[in-house]
């Protein structure tokens, strides 16, 4: 099991992770409240704007502060940590 950081200590496990997508449109907004009502959303941005949804195959949302092609990166394992920290970005 590999777990990849989505911002600020927080990890997810890679295998797991079905879709990294932007919170732009109206249908991840509905399901990003969806989520919220069901119980099953995972807020991980600590308090900054949310910039990626990370959906899971478990029916979990899990929301980052972390673009999604950081995200995309992390995924691939070519991230090395230190290199691009999100502390700065977000």
């Amino acid at each position: 099991m590999r777990l990849v950081n989505i911002g600020f200590g927080n990890m997810v496990s890679a295998g797991r992770v079905i879709s990294v997508v932007s919170p732009d449109s109206a249908p991840i907004k509905r399901l990003i409240r969806e989520a919220e009502d069901a119980r099953r959303l995972v807020n991980a941005t600590y308090g900054r704007r949310t910039r990626s949804v990370v959906v899971m195959d478990s029916g979990h949302v899990v929301l980052s502060a972390i673009m999604p092609e950081k995200l995309a990166v992390r995924l691939d394992g070519e991230y090395e940590p230190g290199e691009d920290d999100e502390e700065g970005d977000a």
